[in-house]
């Protein structure tokens, strides 16, 4: 009876699914980072700077005509009871 020549094992490094199981953590970790980046790089402004006393114009106009409101106030009502209004 002659012994058995077995090959060697190949590295870890030569299996195609330890790459594929490597690169899902490692694409997330350098999106991260890109995240990071653009998320310290940039400059939080705002839309406007008298954004406050712009709102409460826009609230005084909406309340001067509460008919353009109308429809927000039907889709809300139906969304509550689930009963569409007659008209």
């Amino acid at each position: 009876m002659q012994p058995t020549q077995s090959t060697p094992a190949a590295p870890w490094w030569k299996f195609g699914h330890v790459w594929m199981v490597i690169a899902g953590p490692a694409v997330v970790v350098v999106a991260s980072f890109i995240t990071f980046y653009l998320a310290a790089s940039g400059k939080d402004t705002l839309v406007d700077e008298d954004y406050y006393r712009k709102g409460i114009e826009i609230n005084k106009t909406l309340a001067d005509n509460p008919s353009s409101l109308a429809p927000a106030t039907q889709a809300r009502n139906h969304a509550a009871t689930g009963v569409k209004a007659t008209r």
